[in-house]
């Protein structure tokens, strides 16, 4: 009995602790620049807390002022609620006008307008790597 409590128990702390297991952000050579961990927290290379995405999809930098939001429908806004940008479900990245920016893939490749990979975000939601690499 003692030993399956045991088991549950380190099962349990096993399961906690990868909710605090940030996602890396890399540059397209794959150099970190930060981190996004699962409760949004957005982190420098350093692991310095440099903004916070919240659950509501509000944007907040590092100090907790809001500089954006993050619509359900992907669209991208300001901290005064005009629209910034677009993130279509097929990962495709546009600005306010509907021009393509870049591109998510599904395997976390950030892609620049043009294909160039300038980045990796593998394990974040493709909404909040577009926001991290071209609108924040």
């Amino acid at each position: 009995m003692k030993h399956l409590l045991y088991i549950i128990i380190a099962t349990a702390a096993l399961l906690a602790g990868t909710e605090a297991f940030a996602q890396r952000l890399t540059g397209s050579n794959y150099a970190t620049v930060g981190y996004v961990k699962s409760d949004g927290t957005i982190q420098d290379s350093s692991y310095r807390t440099i903004g916070h995405i919240k659950s509501d999809g509000t944007v907040q930098d590092g100090s907790y002022r809001t500089i954006g939001h993050i619509k359900s429908d992907g669209t991208i806004q300001d901290g005064s609620y005009r629209t910034i940008g677009h993130v279509k479900s097929d990962g495709t990245v546009q600005d306010g006008s509907y021009r393509t920016i870049g591109h998510i893939k599904s395997d976390g490749t950030v892609q620049d307008g043009s294909y160039r990979t300038i980045g990796h975000a593998s394990g974040v939601k493709k909404e909040w790597a577009a926001f991290c690499f071209f609108f924040f």
